[in-house]
C-alpha cells in the first residue's frame, strides 16, 4: 500500500480530529483570502481611477470627501464652486488641463455626471456603440451601466433628484442614451455622461438644490442658451457654458485638474487654498489617507488570522502526536515487515500535509465565496468587490498552510522515525 493511501486511512480514523484541523486552518486561510483580494482590488480600483489626476478643486470641506465624491462618487459633494472661478483656475499656467463636474443626480444608483470632452481624454474612452453625448440631455453611458439596466442607443430614462436611488424624478426632462462606452475597468464603467448645460437645465429655472449635495443650481430664464466649446488642447479645460455673461451665477461641483509642470505639485494647491474660496485636495495625499485610515482594521483581521494559523498549527501537532502514540504498535509491524524509517516519517508528513492542503483550499474557495455574496450586497457600484478575481498572493496564503502541515509534523515524523521496534513489539 502506498504511502498516501496509509495516510489517508489514518486521518480517516479520526474523523472529528481531522475535521476540527481542516476547519482551523480553513478559517485562518479564508480570513486572509478575503484580506488580500479585496485590498487588491481596492488599490486597483484607487489607482486607475486617479492615476492621471493631480489635483481636485471644490468647495471647502473636507479633503477626503471631494476626492471620494469626484474621483469615485461614492461620496456626496462638499458643495458647489462659481464657474466663473473654475474657468479662472483653468486657464492658469500651471495647468494642463482641467475637467469640469456637475453632479447631483441619479438614475438607478448610478452617478449621473454632467462633464465636457475633456473627460473622455482623460480617461481615453472608446465607444462600443452609438456616440458621445453632443446636445443637452444626451447622455453616453459606462458599459456597467448598460449592462445593469439593459440600455441601448436610442432609449429613453428619467432621472432622480440625489446620489442614490430613490430620489424625486426628474420628469420634465428625459435623458436620451446617444452611446455606450467600453469597458474601461475604471469608474467610467458606471457613470452616466452627459453636459453640463443638460444638469442646469434639468434642474427647472428659479428651482435651486441644496448646493452641500453637490447640485449644479438652475438659474430663472436659462432654460434656452448657446453652448460653445473651449479647445482642451492648452490649458485643459472644455466648458460647456452659456452665453458671454451668463456664466456669472453659474455654479459647477468641482475640476480634476493636471498640472504643466511637477513644480505645480508644490504651488498650486497653495495658490488655491489660500488665495480663493475653494480648496484643494490631492488623490495621491488623500488616498495615502484613505488606506492608513483602513490599514488599522486590515492589520488587525491580519494578526488575527495569523493566530487561527499557529493554533492550527497547534492541533494538527498535537493530534499526529496523540495518534502516533495509538499507533505505534502498528507502526513497528509496519517495519517488520520491510516498512523503512524514511518510509514511516514519509506518511506521517502526508497526514499534516494533507490536513493543511484540504484546509487551505477550502479557505482560499470560503474566501471567493464570502467576498462574493458582501459584493453582491454591495449598494455602490463603483466600489463592489468581487469573489471572482484571483491574485497570485493567493499561492502565498496556499504555501503557508502546506508549510504549517510540515512544521507541525515534522517532530511526530522524527518521532517515528527514531521508533524502537523491539521494545514496542515486547512491551505488545
Amino acid at each position: 500500500m502506498s504511502p498516501l493511501k496509509i495516510s489517508l486511512k489514518s486521518l480517516a480514523a479520526n474523523p472529528l480530529t481531522s475535521l476540527l484541523n481542516v476547519l482551523l486552518i480553513a478559517f485562518g486561510t479564508g480570513i486572509l483570502t478575503i484580506l488580500v483580494l479585496a485590498s487588491t482590488q481596492i488599490s486597483d480600483k484607487l489607482e486607475s481611477n486617479s492615476k492621471d489626476i493631480d489635483l481636485v478643486v471644490g468647495a471647502k470641506g473636507s479633503p477626503l470627501q471631494l476626492i471620494l465624491s469626484s474621483i469615485f462618487y461614492i461620496d456626496f459633494p462638499t458643495g458647489n464652486i462659481p464657474l466663473k472661478d473654475a474657468n479662472a483656475l483653468s486657464r492658469h499656467r500651471m495647468v494642463k488641463r482641467a475637467v469640469p463636474l456637475a453632479l447631483g443626480d441619479s438614475y438607478q444608483g448610478f452617478r449621473i455626471v454632467g462633464t465636457d470632452t475633456s473627460f473622455i481624454n482623460l480617461y481615453s474612452l472608446q465607444l462600443e456603440k452609438g456616440k458621445f453625448w453632443d446636445g443637452n440631455f444626451d447622455v453616453t453611458v459606462g458599459s456597467e451601466v448598460a449592462k445593469v439596466l439593459n440600455l441601448k442607443p436610442g432609449d429613453t430614462f428619467h432621472g432622480a433628484h440625489g446620489l442614490t436611488s430613490g430620489g424625486d424624478t426628474h420628469m420634465d426632462h428625459a435623458y436620451v442614451v446617444a452611446g455606450i462606452l467600453k469597458q474601461q475597468n475604471n469608474v467610467s464603467d458606471n457613470l452616466i455622461l452627459t453636459d453640463i448645460p443638460s444638469i442646469w437645465n434639468m434642474h427647472a429655472p428659479g428651482k435651486t438644490h441644496d448646493a452641500g449635495r453637490g447640485h449644479a443650481e438652475a438659474e430663472p430664464g436659462d432654460t434656452h442658451h448657446q453652448e460653445h466649446q473651449h479647445s482642451d488642447e492648452t490649458h485643459g479645460a472644455t466648458h460647456e457654458h452659456a452665453e458671454e455673461g451668463d456664466d456669472e451665477d453659474r455654479e459647477i461641483t468641482s475640476l480634476l485638474i493636471q498640472y504643466h509642470s511637477p513644480m505645480a505639485v508644490v504651488m498650486f494647491p497653495r495658490l488655491v487654498n489660500q488665495s480663493t474660496n475653494m480648496q484643494a485636495a490631492s488623490p495621491a495625499l488623500e488616498t495615502a489617507r484613505l488606506f492608513s485610515l483602513i490599514g488599522v482594521g486590515v492589520d488587525t483581521l491580519q494578526w488575527f488570522a495569523i493566530l487561527i494559523m499557529v493554533i492550527a498549527a497547534i492541533s494538527v501537532f498535537v493530534s499526529l502526536f496523540n495518534s502516533l502514540k495509538e499507533r505505534k504498535y502498528d507502526i513497528a509491524v509496519m517495519r517488520v515487515m520491510g516498512a523503512s524509517r524514511s518510509r514511516i516519517f514519509i506518511i506521517v508528513i502526508l497526514e499534516g500535509v494533507l490536513l493543511s492542503l484540504v484546509g487551505a483550499l477550502i479557505g482560499i474557495a470560503l474566501g471567493h465565496g464570502i467576498l462574493q455574496m458582501i459584493g453582491s450586497f454591495q449598494d455602490s457600484s463603483q466600489a463592489k468587490l468581487s469573489g471572482l478575481v484571483f491574485n497570485l498572493k493567493e499561492l502565498y496564503i496556499l504555501t503557508a498552510g502546506l508549510a504549517i502541515g510540515i512544521i507541525a509534523s515534522i517532530l511526530p515524523a522524527i518521532q517515528a522515525y527514531r521508533s524502537d521496534i523491539a521494545s514496542i513489539l515486547s512491551k505488545g
